[in-house]
């Protein structure tokens, strides 16, 4: 993943990059980290619960830290004190991201069996060190890690988290923040520039203004027979038994297979278009809201097309190129892409589109390239 960072004017941006290894902890290192996770969930709890209490007893925002709660749970000294002081962060940006936006909820409590096993700690004076098959981390020490790639250079190591998936496996994400673009393009002219126009479809994820090679994608609809088998394994399982929980790491490998399968396809083919276009034009959709209503939800959360957004936006802009993000009440799928006329009505079941000059192509086609088009007048503007 990648994060843009305003810098100051006249300066470059500094760009983030996240760089994903999966490590292999003893089992010693496997009890610590285990610890940690639970610290880390237990401190974000607590903080959040005094919180509330404060703010319904005085009306004011309590301004706690993580050393204020160390002399009552000593426990809490047995970790890295890194990554306490992250959780203090983090619920900061949970209340922010509220008072922003009421839509996306006030802060939640983290559950002990729901909650994503993960923590994050700082460099700090060389606590963190890579090499090529391991890593040292804060309390841990060095721990095997299969580096299956190596950072662009000119990047300076920032932070690392560290997570357990629900199949067991044990990954570290290390953020990389560099001053300068890898590949950096120089500005084209946008007149005749080659912008690729995508416009969202329920089959195929997406169709494109121009042939773009694609695989059939649909990855869960694909493994779903084998997923209901090993869930129905599952419910027949006593909670609780070693059976249960052998089964339960098998319902959780098959999704994590399906994830990854469904990522990797994603990520090759955003770096294609990444690779081959000046710019991108997307339409300004909302896929939260998308996935909510229709009964849409499995089709749009299987196409993994927000994702894909978010991939292609940040590997443009490591490339310092451009993704325009074309406003989604323009009327890109009832404007004829030859003549510019305009439909009153267009039904969602009239899949081919149809016009009095004679135009007659796919709707979702027609649709990508009036998004381009739309991109190129915002571009030249």
């Amino acid at each position: 993943m990648l994060i843009k960072v305003p810098g100051n004017p006249g300066r470059e941006k500094v760009l983030n990059i996240a760089y994903r290894f999966r490590i292999y902890p003893t089992e010693e290192q496997k009890i610590l980290l285990g610890k940690t996770f639970g610290c880390c969930r237990f401190l974000y709890n607590q903080m959040l619960n005094d919180k509330i209490q404060e703010y319904e007893k005085t009306k004011k925002m309590l301004k706690n830290t993580p050393a204020m709660y160390k002399k009552e749970y000593p426990f809490l000294k047995e970790v890295d004190s890194l990554a306490l002081a992250n959780v203090q962060l983090h619920l900061e940006k949970a209340y922010k991201n509220f008072f922003r936006d009421p839509k996306i909820g006030f802060p939640k409590f983290k559950s002990k069996h729901h909650s994503r096993n993960s923590y994050t700690t700082n460099v700090v004076n060389g606590n963190i060190l890579v090499e090529s098959k391991r890593i040292r981390l804060p309390k841990l020490k060095w721990i095997a890690m299969k580096k299956h790639r190596e950072p662009a250079k000119g990047l300076r190591l920032k932070s690392v988290t560290v997570s357990m998936e629900p199949s067991g496996k044990y990954f570290a994400s290390l953020l990389y923040e560099g001053d300068s673009c890898e590949n950096q393009a120089a500005e084209p002219d946008y007149s005749t520039a080659k912008i690729l126009g995508i416009d969202y479809a329920m089959q195929g994820m997406a169709v494109f203004s121009e042939e773009v090679e694609t695989e059939e994608a649909g990855f869960f609809r694909k493994n779903e027979k084998r997923l209901a088998r090993e869930q129905r394994k599952l419910s027949r399982c006593v909670r609780g038994s070693h059976n249960y929980e052998l089964q339960k790491k098998k319902v959780a490998r098959c999704h994590e297979k399906i994830r990854n399968q469904r990522r990797d396809y994603l990520h090759k083919l955003s770096r294609k278009i990444a690779d081959g276009y000046d710019a991108v034009a997307v339409e300004d959709i909302d896929m939260k809201a998308m996935g909510q209503c229709l009964h849409f939800g499995k089709s749009v959360h299987d196409n993994g097309y927000g994702m894909f957004r978010g991939m292609l936006d940040y590997k443009l802009a490591w490339r310092g190129k451009k993704m325009v993000k074309v406003d989604r009440f323009y009327p890109s799928s009832k404007k004829c892409c030859k003549c510019g006329r305009i439909k009153k009505e267009l039904k969602l079941s009239e899949r081919v589109y149809h016009c009095a000059c004679g135009n007659e192509m796919d709707r979702d086609r027609n649709a990508a390239i009036n998004i381009r088009e739309e991109a190129r007048r915002m571009l030249t503007a």
